[in-house]
């Protein structure tokens, strides 16, 4: 088994069905990862050629997930660093948390030639795309403004700055970085970094250091 059919133990995306149905999942996701490791483009995977390399029905499948794009998004996401565990202590620690992820993915994603592949071709699918945001961008981007809202509310950060132009100035770096960038460097201790040196700049003024 590839390394990144292994990192997909435990973390199978959204629970579908009865609880014994896990199996099940992990092997049409492992179905996938193995006909993407022989070399089938993206484009060409078909839920019945799925279905038959995992050794189950095609209503199998379609019982777990929408459709290919769905399915697609669930394998990328079994590849990918778990959601963080937010230390809940400040506004600047959840931010960390966050950046942190993203760097892992970043790191990921470099590491393994078949995930970065994947990502090729899900941005060429716009399904995919589609899916992809709806189901693991938006939700995480609704996190973090969540996170900075409560930021305003705790007085850790100005309120006369738009909360989504602050989103993007705190993680825009990183995807810069793990997306624009490829060869950029992604070391430890970035992410402490970035958000430090953005929320300099956005604390209320009475809460500076002098």
């Amino acid at each position: 088994m590839s390394g990144l059919a292994e990192s997909q133990t435990g973390q199978l995306g959204p629970a579908r069905g009865r609880p014994r149905s896990e199996a099940v999942e992990r092997a049409i996701i492992e179905a996938v990862i193995k006909l993407l490791e022989e070399g089938v483009p993206l484009a060409e995977l078909s839920i019945e050629r799925i279905a038959r390399t995992a050794g189950v029905g095609k209503a199998t499948i379609y019982r777990r997930w929408n459709g290919k794009e769905e399915l697609f998004v669930d394998v990328v996401r079994t590849a990918e660093p778990p959601d963080p565990e937010l230390p809940g202590t400040s506004m600047r620690d959840d931010l960390v948390a966050l950046l942190e992820q993203l760097r892992q993915r970043g790191l990921m994603t470099r590491s393994s030639a078949l995930l970065h592949s994947v990502f090729a071709q899900m941005k060429s699918s716009p399904k995919v795309w589609e899916a992809y945001h709806a189901i693991v961008v938006t939700p995480r981007r609704r996190k973090q403004i969540a996170i900075l809202r409560r930021g305003q509310e705790n007085g850790e950060l100005r309120t006369d700055v738009d909360i989504n132009l602050i989103n993007d100035l705190i993680v825009g770096p990183m995807l810069f970085r793990t997306i624009m960038q490829p060869d950029a460097a992604l070391p430890e201790g970035l992410s402490e970094q970035i958000v430090d040196s953005v929320l300099e700049g956005l604390r209320p003024v009475s809460s500076r250091t002098p």
